[in-house]
């Protein structure tokens, strides 16, 4: 898919050598050449949409959701303080309003691509119902096969009645605009917007949490650091995805809410996996986590071959870059931030440390163990951690196995 390509050409000019051989090792490039790699096609998307789609936010021939026809998926956001450039004591609020498009129950005959999925996990060999995991499968899979709609934009309804036109979406039919929002809101607080009309968006409101320029921040991974995803085994990944149960990893529920009653932080929780996983992963963090601001990543719509690289490739560019935006929104707060060892996490949280002095406070990282492929990389390795932590004090990370090692030091970030 040509919409795809420039992330393609990305993750891979950005994937570092670790990536590379972990990938290799785990046979990643022989089961993502086995996934089908476009699953829609741009023909399906009217022509003047798609020609038009290239201008992005300044296209002028857009067109307002078609209820009938379309629906939107509305993410929700953090609001800050635009700190830089005024002198006001209290200045206003503003976040980004991030809005994905799609064809109105385009996402229905995914059968083919069910059975090649189900093929390629053995289902059956393994005393599964087949029957039963295809049906998982296939409502798992919709948001893969959606038809996006670019070129589109939507009006949003805040709590006391005033409305916004967001987008129009680009390319990859994403829309993301910076709006300022009035009212005096504690560090905290969360209201809800609706889309106009509420049914365009099947999967509820968009949550805006408020965050003061000064107080705590968790930027947390997800998979493998709160949620059972196995990322260093391909087939691990698509089982935990779409057959599976969504597992938190044991014993970080509790910390989290640990966290959250001793620190009272904003919550960001910042992942590889692409924003087709946006509607699965938004209910498993509400019923286990605080919370907070989801940031995926726009790299694989209508495209599940893209799906694993998005996960294992150029993870590291695209954490820092991300929290290059959190930064710009929160300088002022304290960070910390939390992932574990079997992707980049401590080699991006270490170049935050070191970019941004007296920024990020602390550093947890979930040292994976008992997982075979784990066992074939230097992953693990004391001097792994000692180079992605140059200059890094030691006692700003910590290395853990059982998120109970940490309580003490949460305790001990109040004092800070």
């Amino acid at each position: 898919m040509a919409a795809n390509l420039p992330n393609i050409v990305q993750r891979q000019f950005h994937e570092t050598e670790s990536e590379r051989e972990a990938r290799t090792a785990a046979g990643f490039p022989d089961v993502e050449g086995s996934l089908p790699k476009h699953i829609g096609s741009r023909f399906d998307i009217p022509f003047l949409d798609n020609v038009t789609s290239f201008f992005g936010h300044k296209n002028v021939l857009a067109q307002e959701v078609d209820p009938k026809k379309e629906v939107v998926w509305l993410l929700d956001n953090t609001a800050y303080r635009t700190v830089s450039g005024t002198s006001e004591e209290r200045p206003p609020w503003e976040a980004e309003f991030v809005v994905a498009y799609f064809t109105r129950d385009s996402g229905k005959n995914v059968s083919g691509w069910v059975a090649g999925i189900a093929d390629t996990l053995a289902l059956g060999k393994q005393g599964e119902n087949r029957a039963e995991t295809e049906a998982t499968i296939a409502e798992r899979l919709i948001p893969f096969v959606n038809t996006i709609q670019p070129a589109r934009f939507v009006n949003v309804r805040f709590p006391d009645g005033d409305t916004q036109k967001l987008g129009p979406g680009g390319r990859n039919a994403i829309s993301s605009d910076i709006v300022g929002t009035t009212g005096d809101h504690k560090d905290g607080a969360t209201l809800q917007i609706t889309a106009i009309p509420p049914d365009i968006a099947p999967h509820g409101s968009m949550l805006m949490h408020f965050a003061e320029p000064r107080g705590w921040t968790v930027v947390s991974d997800i998979d493998d650091s709160i949620k059972i995803t196995m990322t260093m085994s391909p087939i691990g990944i698509i089982r935990s995805t779409f057959v599976s149960t969504p597992t938190p990893v044991a014993g970080m529920p509790e910390l989290y809410e640990h966290i959250n009653s001793h620190l009272s932080p904003s919550w960001f929780y910042l992942s590889a996996s692409p924003y087709n996983l946006y509607t699965f992963l938004r209910p498993f963090l509400h019923q286990y986590y605080p919370k907070g601001t989801i940031i995926l990543r726009d790299a694989s719509w209508m495209n599940l071959g893209g799906f694993l690289q998005s996960l294992t490739q150029g993870t590291e560019e695209y954490k820092a870059s991300r929290m290059d935006k959190i930064h710009d929104w929160l300088p002022k707060r304290k960070i910390l931030c939390v992932g574990d060892s079997t992707q980049s996490d401590p080699e991006a949280y270490g170049a935050m440390y070191r970019k941004y002095p007296g920024w990020v406070k602390a550093i947890f990282i979930r040292k994976v163990v008992g997982v075979a492929e784990m066992e074939k990389t230097d992953k693990n390795m004391p001097a792994r951690f000692e180079k992605a932590f140059q200059h890094v004090p030691k006692g700003i990370w910590r290395l853990f196995e059982d998120p109970s090692e940490l309580y003490a030091a949460v305790d001990s970030l109040k004092a800070l």
